[in-house]
């Protein structure tokens, strides 16, 4: 046995340790393992926590454990979601991951830390020092305060949709919710005009908020509705933590981001996380589907800003009837396309492939190319592209606006409701068609964005990427705060 003068001394010299814990889906994960990666390259030890189901789709098709195993310091601990592995966890159900969690995840987060002694792993690295926890999620944080760790919330949304979630008590308090009755149905939206009635109760947002942007939280017909208050308590939570990390940049969300520091004072905004590390000449992937890189050569075949990019993301799910519409806005524009549709995204009718009229799929083999899932980042960045038709989540808001990328905006849920509107309203990148699926609007949109007003959004989204790089380069807001976040880390230990 050694000893313990000398073993206090090995310990000593072992770098901090630190768990990370994102919300076991696609987008979170996403900003989470670039962090992870980020904290690898400054010295940390650094243990993701993902749930049993993510860690076999990360494993089988973004190879994570050949990516990080360059890092000596890094490795995987994973836990159960509580949820059968049949779950589709996709659509309105994948609230059902948060619901679940709420109920098992603390019990199941106190088992691995009682019965791995802390993620010490034998002594090659000391115990956890401090505990980096999805936002939506604070039921690791007695055990961390237990065995006398800090926690640092990390938000994957924007700081946009995390102002408007705290201030949703206001909200409620000022009658701007409830925004739906018992029977109605998402595209009842659009025909209401009191939906456009302006939000006075957010802080910073009174000049463009309406009630049809908040988060997609609220479209409850009972404000005690059990999911929206969970969001409300959760991100209330945030303020007891010992710091809030987002995922963005003073230059874009600086008005926001000083109302959070007014009820949060230690806030990192340290974004785009994906630009630090493309400095870094790493990029790690995410992906729960297996990327197509056959698009590229075709995407190389296009005449530059050309192309319109087509993708919701990994939650979003379609109904045939809003495949339809949007495919037919896409083909009478008379655009090219690059559409990804996951095989999981389409639902209604028999479960089946849907009939495709013969004019698209003639149209398609024309001027458009369908794809599974893609590189996206590569995507973005290729000369070809022109604008970019997304879902509006963070991730996908943040990687276009890093790239210079215009945007149509087609929301789904959740954050997408606000993040949608700042890139129209706000930062006017793009348009916001949400509320509707029809495929005029969905053609004058995409014309308006391509062709009438193409130099308009082009010259505002290429001021926005250079603010992005700004930010992440030495001596910018993402930079230093950066730093700062791993000062932090280091003197936790």
């Amino acid at each position: 046995m050694g000893h313990p003068a000398t073993a206090a001394a090995a310990a000593a010299d072992l770098p901090a340790h630190i768990l990370i814990f994102p919300l076991p889906m696609q987008g979170h994960i996403n900003s989470m393992l670039k962090l992870a990666e980020l904290l690898c390259l400054s010295g940390l030890h650094v243990t993701m926590l993902l749930s049993d189901y993510t860690h076999r789709r990360l494993r089988r098709h973004a190879d994570i454990e050949s990516h990080f195993s360059r890092y000596s310091g890094f490795r995987v601990a994973t836990i159960s979601d509580g949820l059968p592995d049949d779950h589709p966890r996709a659509g309105e159900r994948a609230m059902d991951i948060v619901m679940s969690l709420v109920k098992v995840g603390g019990s199941e987060f106190r088992r691995l830390i009682e019965t791995t002694d802390a993620l010490s792993d034998g002594g090659s690295r000391r115990r956890i020092s401090c505990l980096i926890m999805d936002g939506v999620l604070s039921f690791a944080v007695p055990v961390a305060k237990e065995i006398g760790i800090p926690v640092i919330y990390f938000r994957t949304v924007g700081a946009c949709s995390f102002w408007a979630n705290y201030s949703f008590k206001e909200v409620i308090a000022a009658g701007e919710i409830p925004l739906k009755g018992k029977e109605e149905d998402k595209y009842s939206y659009a025909s209401k005009p009191e939906l456009d009635f302006p939000v006075t109760s957010v802080p910073g947002m009174e000049g463009y908020l309406r009630r049809r942007d908040l988060p997609a939280f609220c479209r409850v017909s009972d404000v005690n509705d059990a999911g929206f208050n969970t969001i409300i308590t959760e991100t209330r939570r945030t303020a007891l933590s010992d710091g809030l990390i987002l995922n963005t940049f003073e230059d874009l969300e600086g008005p926001i981001l000083d109302q959070i520091r007014n009820q949060i004072p230690v806030v990192y905004s340290i974004g785009p996380l994906h630009c630090r590390l493309e400095k870094e000449a790493t990029l790690p992937s995410s992906s729960f589907w297996e990327e197509d890189h056959g698009c590229m050569a075709w995407l190389d075949s296009q005449p530059d800003r050309s192309v319109l990019y087509v993708s919701f993301g990994s939650v979003t799910l379609l109904s045939k009837e809003e495949l339809l519409e949007i495919w037919y806005g896409l083909v009478d524009s008379g655009q090219r396309f690059l559409w990804v549709m996951r095989p999981d995204s389409i639902v209604g009718g028999d479960g089946g492939s849907p009939s495709i009229p013969v004019e698209l799929e003639k149209a398609t083999k024309a001027r458009g190319y369908m794809v599974g899932w893609v590189p996206q980042n590569k995507v973005l960045a290729h000369p070809s592209l022109g604008a970019f038709f997304t879902h509006s989540g963070w991730n996908s808001t943040l990687e276009s606006i890093a790239a210079g990328i215009p945007m149509i905006c087609w929301p789904y849920f959740a954050d997408q409701m606000i993040n949608s509107r700042f890139a129209s309203e706000v930062w006017k990148v793009g348009l916001d068609i949400k509320d509707t699926c029809d495929r005029a609007i969905v053609e004058k949109t995409v014309r308006d964005v391509m062709e009438v007003r193409k130099d308009e959004f082009w010259e505002r989204a290429r001021q926005m990427a250079e603010l992005a790089k700004k930010a992440v380069s030495e001596g910018g807001s993402s930079y230093l705060n950066l730093n700062r976040l791993i000062e932090f880390l280091k003197s936790s230990i």
